[in-house]
């Protein structure tokens, strides 16, 4: 058995080697000629195969100029049929021996798939009912020289359709889709925002301190100055800067690298959304995230009534705003506010959670909403209220310093975004950073380090401030019903091949 599949590769391999000598003759020769495809650089379309076929009435009878790649031929005796992808459609094109003349029907029998020609012909609908253009001329623009996948299988690997994302989209139309509505959802977000009043900023991505977030960071050595750097893990330092500083609201997109596990959830690189905006609070951003989720849906799917992976999901109405407390109490019947750390503890060992000796009451809240709590928010659901222990950048409640004014907001079991009425008291922050340089010197690679000049910003006034951050791969996971976020993510990190 094993045999037989390593002849079978083997015999593959030589099958492949050879069509693409072949093409290689066939390029040759064309140059031989003066016909060489790659010298030509320019050609004038004035249609695209999507324009022809949703509106066929203004097209019909008409000459167009079009362009693509060939995906299938049929040769048949003095007339031929093939279809080529222009980047928007599948369309049929007409071949007649005394239309193009034998010469130039010769050689386009000669022609291979995945060539790319330009050709002039006329509108009109073929016998059986197709649209199509009829040929009255063409050229080879583009000598494809490796063969594409056969048509019915197509491109099924996902690895295969990560590494060569070029082939991927060649061969899987659906795949572009999903790009043009990543696009589509992005312009939504800018205009919602705009709308809003909110200006676009950017900030540095190269950082000589580690701040923003508790994440484990990228390290890059910067030549001239001598002197390690860290590719962000966020902005949200430097846009509070920017509130300081007299902006009112600010917002930046863009890439933030993480140097974390990889998951159908997680990518070394992502974009993100970051907001702030001053006098509001985490009250605000969830206001502002709940109106932008279905202002989004409407935009780019026409509805806020939407499937992911077969479950509906609903984005419309009211979206739920519940405590981290009250959660668990709903789920495991843990009560954070009437049980002792004793009881706590051993109500937590029963549903499979552990909370050692020592574990302080916020950071036990945490763990078991995390290991018990989040595969039971499938619809829209803001978790308000957090441990101070696991926020060290929001703002105490004032009803119970034990936690802050920050929310996660959770559909289909996964955090989606992240939010705070921001801490604007220096003090109270230096001290947060002390406590997270303590733990990062006891081996916390995650823990933030001690940014003294955003702390000297603050010292000259931060007014209040909500601030929000959102994941928009996976909110256009969400949107396009993608399961791993590498289907949402043009060229995802891959680890090279040997």
């Amino acid at each position: 058995m094993a045999e037989d599949l390593r002849t079978n590769i083997v015999e593959q391999e030589e099958d492949i080697n050879e069509i693409i000598a072949v093409r290689r003759e066939k390029l040759a020769k064309l140059k031989a000629e003066g016909k060489d495809p790659f010298a030509i650089t320019k050609f004038n379309k004035d249609a695209d195969a999507a324009d022809i076929l949703n509106n066929y009435p203004a097209y019909e009878g008409k000459i167009v100029h079009i362009a693509g790649r060939i995906m299938s031929r049929r040769i048949m005796g003095k007339a031929s049929f093939c279809h080529i992808q222009d980047g928007t459609s599948l369309i049929q094109l007409y071949f007649r021996i005394d239309a193009i003349g034998e010469e130039k029907y010769e050689e386009f029998k000669k022609l291979d798939i995945g060539d790319i020609i330009g050709i002039e012909g006329e509108v009109f609908t073929t016998h059986k009912g197709e649209k199509s253009v009829k040929v009255d001329d063409y050229i080879l623009l583009t000598k494809s020289l490796l063969p594409l996948p056969e048509k019915y299988h197509g491109l099924k690997d996902t690895d295969l359709r990560y590494r060569q994302r070029y082939l991927d989209l060649i061969m899987n139309p659906e795949v572009r889709d999903t790009f043009i509505k990543r696009s589509k959802i992005i312009t939504a977000i800018r205009r919602y925002l705009e709308n809003l009043g909110f200006i676009e900023v950017e900030t540095p991505i190269l950082n000589t301190i580690l701040g923003g977030a508790n994440a484990r960071p990228f390290i890059t050595h910067h030549n001239t100055l001598d002197i390690d750097m860290y590719l962000r893990i966020a902005p949200e330092l430097y846009l509070k800067r920017l509130i300081v500083g007299g902006f009112l609201k600010v917002y930046e997109m863009g890439r933030l690298f993480r140097n974390e596990g990889m998951s159908i959830k997680h990518n070394p690189e992502f974009t993100s959304i970051e907001l702030y905006q001053a006098y509001a609070d985490y009250n605000d951003m969830m206001d502002i995230t709940e109106e932008l989720f279905k202002y989004c849906a409407n935009e780019v799917l026409g509805t806020t009534e939407i499937t992911y992976q077969g479950t509906p999901i609903s984005l419309g109405g009211k979206w739920r705003r519940v405590t981290m407390a009250d959660l668990i109490k709903e789920h495991t019947g843990i009560d954070f506010y009437a049980h002792s750390m004793e009881e706590i503890r051993a109500k937590a060992e029963a549903i499979g959670v552990e909370i050692p000796e020592g574990m302080s009451w916020g950071n036990a809240m945490y763990t078991i909403f995390d290991q018990k709590i989040e595969e039971h928010l499938i619809q829209p659901t803001f978790v308000i209220d957090y441990p101070v222990e696991v926020s060290p950048l929001a703002k105490r409640k004032p009803s119970d310093p034990r936690l802050v004014e920050r929310f996660e907001f959770f559909i289909y079991a996964r955090e989606m975004g992240n939010a705070f009425s921001e801490l604007n008291d220096p003090i109270d922050q230096k001290a947060r950073f002390e406590e997270q340089v303590k733990a990062r010197a006891a081996g916390d690679e995650e823990a933030q380090m001690m940014d003294e000049d955003y702390v000297n910003a603050l010292e000259y006034g931060l007014p209040p401030t909500g601030g929000l951050g959102i994941g928009i791969d996976r909110m256009v996971m969400l949107f396009t019903d993608s399961y791993s976020i590498r289907d949402v993510l043009l060229f995802p990190t891959m680890k090279p091949k040997a």
